[in-house]
């Protein structure tokens, strides 16, 4: 009776413990496999949480992150490469993007505190290897500006100067164009302006037009021969009407 009597205290134990609160039995700890995946998985949600809030691993995930660091790695090498390796990394750089002058390039390597005997080395290296050639820029220059913004021979060759083109290569390259080519171009101008003009004074359109002209270098004579051209030559009954300035 005595054994029964302990047998039935430890019954009443377990069913105690067993029973939270409110009399609702407690569930056992999961042990299985699925159990230890749930517990990892949180425990590495948990990590990452702790990782954005610190900016150090998630930074891993962040292509902005990636880019800066790029850019900064970029710079401290090129800060702690000799100069003449700097002065010619600085060059092709500017030149993958677009034909330049050597005045260009010397003057970008003067911003970046190359000194001047290596800058002069690093460029004559480049003239010698073809990638730094004045005349030619020069001349693809004074074709390109022509054709697409119909600039004058004058206008064309104050552009050179000031990116440091000597006299001789300027002239030679502006001497791709003569007077023929100057008027055609001005004429195409004048008649790309003449519909927005029209109803205007005429005196008015007169000066519009010649001031259209001056301001992409043609010469006064030039510009009112061209104008008055295209203005006589306008279809008869073509509205002039009178308008303001």
């Amino acid at each position: 009776m005595a054994a029964a009597g302990s047998a039935a205290a430890g019954e009443d134990r377990s069913e105690a413990g067993a029973v939270g609160h409110g009399g609702v039995t407690a569930p056992a700890p999961h042990t299985g496999p699925g159990a230890r995946r749930g517990r990892r998985a949180a425990a590495g949600r948990s990590a990452g949480h702790a990782s954005d809030e610190t900016g150090a691993p998630g930074d891993a995930h962040d292509p902005s992150a990636r880019t800066g660091r790029t850019g900064r790695k970029r710079a401290g090498a090129e800060e702690t490469a000799d100069p003449e390796t700097r002065a010619r990394d600085i060059c092709l750089r500017l030149l993958t993007g677009a034909a330049k002058s050597r005045k260009q390039l010397a003057d970008a390597l003067r911003k970046r505190e190359i000194p001047d005997d290596v800058a002069d080395e690093v460029l004559t290296r480049l003239e010698e290897v073809g990638l730094i050639d004045d005349a030619a820029f020069a001349a693809a220059w004074v074709e390109s500006r022509h054709a697409v913004r119909g600039l004058s021979r004058r206008a064309l060759a104050q552009e050179l100067r000031t990116k440091g083109v000597a006299a001789d290569l300027v002239e030679q390259a502006v001497a791709q164009l003569d007077h023929d080519d100057e008027t055609e171009a001005a004429r195409a101008l004048v008649d790309r302006k003449l519909r927005s003009t029209r109803g205007l004074d005429p005196q008015v359109r007169m000066r519009r037009l010649v001031g259209v002209l001056a301001r992409r270098g043609y010469s006064e004579g030039l510009a009112f021969r061209v104008v008055r051209s295209a203005l006589d030559e306008e279809e008869p009954g073509e509205p002039s009407g009178t308008g303001r300035d």
